[in-house]
C-alpha cells in the first residue's frame, strides 16, 4: 500500500488504496476474533498483585494501629492512618482528606447530590435545584462517560468544552462562567486525563482555581482517578490544588475525589473524598444522614497492605511493569500502520488507562462498527461526549489494559485495518 498521506492521492491511486483495504478487512473478519478494547478495567494480572489483601484482616486481628475495632459502627472519617498514607501520596493535608467506601464515584454523586439538594458550603442557600434555571454543567471533551451520567441523572444541563493539551480551553471556560450563573461546577481529570492522557498545566489549574464566575457557589469536581498510574519512571506529585484554590481566595471551590480501585481490587477498594474544612465539614454533615461509617475492615486491610506512601509507589510500579507494554505495542503499531497517511491522530499517554484515537472526521462511528463486525469491540463512538454525541465523528478510546498482550497486539493491528477502509470510503465518497 502507498505511504503517501490518502488525502493527497487521485482518485485512481485511493480506488487502488480501497480495493487493497477491503482485501485487508476481507482476511480479518475472517480470521474469528473475540476481543474487547471497551473498558479500562486492570488485567487479572493487576489483580492478583494485591491478592494479600484478602487475608490481610483476620477473625483475631482486627485493630487499626490506634486501636479502633475495625468491625463495629462509626468513624465517618475514616481510618487516620490510612488517611495519613494517602494524604501524602495525593499532597493533601490527612484533616482535608476523607478514606470512605469503594466507589469514587459513590462519592462525586454524592457531592454533586447534596449541593443540588441542599445547597454548599459557601453560600447557604436551599440547594440547586431549587434555583430560578436548572444548574449546567461543564465538561471538557473528550472526557468520561460516567462523569456525565451522573450529572444527568442530577438533572444538569452539560455543555461541552475543548480540552487542550495543557487542560480545558480556558477562553471558553472563562467566558461561559462569567457570563451565566447557572454554570455551577466543571468536571476535571487533571491526570493523565480519561481518554487522552493529558495532564493539566500548573498555569490552567491556577486559572481554573482563581477565575471569576458568575455562581457565587461554582465547585470543581476533581477527579484525581489516575494520579498514581504512571506508565514510566517519571512520577510527577499531584499539583496542590486545594492549596492554590486557597491561596486564591476560594478555598471552597474544589471537591477533591480519588480511589484504589485500579490500584488494589476494582471492586473492593478505598475511595477518597477531600477539599477545604468547610466543605468537609459540609460532607460529613450531608454524608452522616446516610451511613454510621465505611468499611473499615478493608480500609485496614489497605493499610496492612501497603503500610505507607512507598509502598503504595513500589505498587504502582509493578502495575506499570504489565500494562506499559501494552500501551507501547498500541502506539508502535497505530505508528507504523497509521502514520504519515494523514488519516488519524493519536495521543502518547506517560499514564493513566487510556489512548485517545482521532480518525478522518465522520469516520469514528463507520470505523467501530467496522471492528465490532470482525470481533473487535469498542467504546461506542462519541461516548467520550456528553449525550454520546461527538460532533465531528472522530474519536476513538482505546482501552488496553484488559487484555493478554496478544490480544492487544491482535485488536490494534484490525483496528489499523478499519480505520484505513473508512478512511478511503469516506475520502472516494467525497
Amino acid at each position: 500500500m502507498s505511504a503517501s498521506r490518502y488525502p493527497d492521492l487521485d482518485r485512481t491511486a485511493l480506488a487502488a488504496a480501497l480495493e487493497d483495504a477491503r482485501a485487508g478487512y476481507a482476511a480479518l473478519a475472517e480470521s474469528g476474533l473475540a476481543l474487547d478494547l471497551t473498558r479500562g478495567k486492570p488485567a487479572p494480572a493487576q489483580l492478583d498483585l494485591a491478592g494479600p489483601l484478602l487475608t490481610a484482616v483476620t477473625a483475631d486481628d482486627y485493630r487499626s494501629p490506634g486501636g479502633v475495632d475495625v468491625r463495629n459502627y462509626g468513624g465517618l472519617e475514616g481510618l487516620p492512618e490510612l488517611r495519613a498514607v494517602f494524604g501524602e501520596l495525593l499532597g493533601i493535608p490527612a484533616e482535608q482528606l476523607l478514606a470512605q467506601g469503594n466507589s469514587s464515584l459513590v462519592l462525586m454523586h454524592a457531592a454533586l447530590g447534596f449541593s443540588v439538594l441542599h445547597g454548599t458550603a459557601d453560600d447557604g442557600s436551599s440547594g440547586w435545584i431549587r434555583q430560578p434555571q436548572a444548574p449546567k454543567m461543564l465538561c471538557p471533551v473528550p472526557g468520561y462517560d460516567r462523569h456525565y451520567t451522573v450529572a444527568e441523572s442530577l438533572g444538569f444541563e452539560l455543555i461541552p468544552v475543548p480540552l487542550t493539551d495543557e487542560g480545558p480551553d480556558m477562553a471558553v471556560v472563562r467566558q461561559l462562567v462569567a457570563a451565566d450563573s447557572s454554570i455551577k461546577a466543571m468536571w476535571a481529570v487533571p491526570m493523565y486525563s480519561n481518554p487522552t492522557g493529558i495532564t493539566y498545566s500548573e498555569p490552567v489549574v491556577r486559572e481554573l482555581v482563581s477565575m471569576t464566575t458568575a455562581a457565587p457557589d461554582f465547585k470543581i469536581l476533581w477527579d484525581n482517578a489516575y494520579a498514581l498510574h504512571h506508565l514510566g519512571p517519571d512520577e510527577p506529585a499531584p499539583l496542590d490544588v486545594l492549596g492554590l484554590a486557597e491561596a486564591s481566595g476560594n478555598p471552597d471551590r474544589v471537591h477533591v475525589f480519588a480511589s484504589t480501585s485500579k490500584i488494589t481490587h476494582a471492586g473492593a477498594g478505598v475511595a477518597f473524598y477531600a477539599s477545604s474544612p468547610a466543605n468537609i465539614r459540609w460532607y460529613l454533615h450531608h454524608a452522616g444522614q446516610m451511613s454510621i461509617g465505611p468499611d473499615k475492615i478493608n480500609q485496614l486491610r489497605h493499610l496492612r497492605f501497603f503500610q505507607d506512601a512507598e509502598g503504595v509507589r513500589a505498587h504502582m510500579r509493578r502495575h506499570a511493569e504489565i500494562i506499559a507494554p501494552k500501551f507501547q505495542a498500541v502506539l508502535r503499531t497505530l505508528d507504523q500502520g497509521l502514520g504519515g497517511l494523514g488519516i488519524a491522530r493519536w495521543t502518547r499517554p506517560a499514564g493513566g488507562y487510556f489512548i485517545s484515537l482521532d480518525v478522518l472526521p465522520g469516520t469514528a462511528d463507520r470505523v467501530i462498527k467496522l471492528a465490532a463486525e470482525a470481533g473487535i469491540a469498542l467504546t461506542p463512538a462519541g461516548a467520550a461526549f456528553p449525550h454520546g454525541l461527538d460532533p465531528r465523528d472522530e474519536n476513538i478510546r482505546i482501552a488496553p489494559t484488559l487484555p493478554e498482550p496478544q490480544d492487544v497486539q491482535k485488536a490494534v493491528d484490525g483496528l489499523v485495518v478499519c480505520v484505513r477502509l473508512a478512511a478511503l470510503e469516506k475520502l472516494l465518497a467525497a
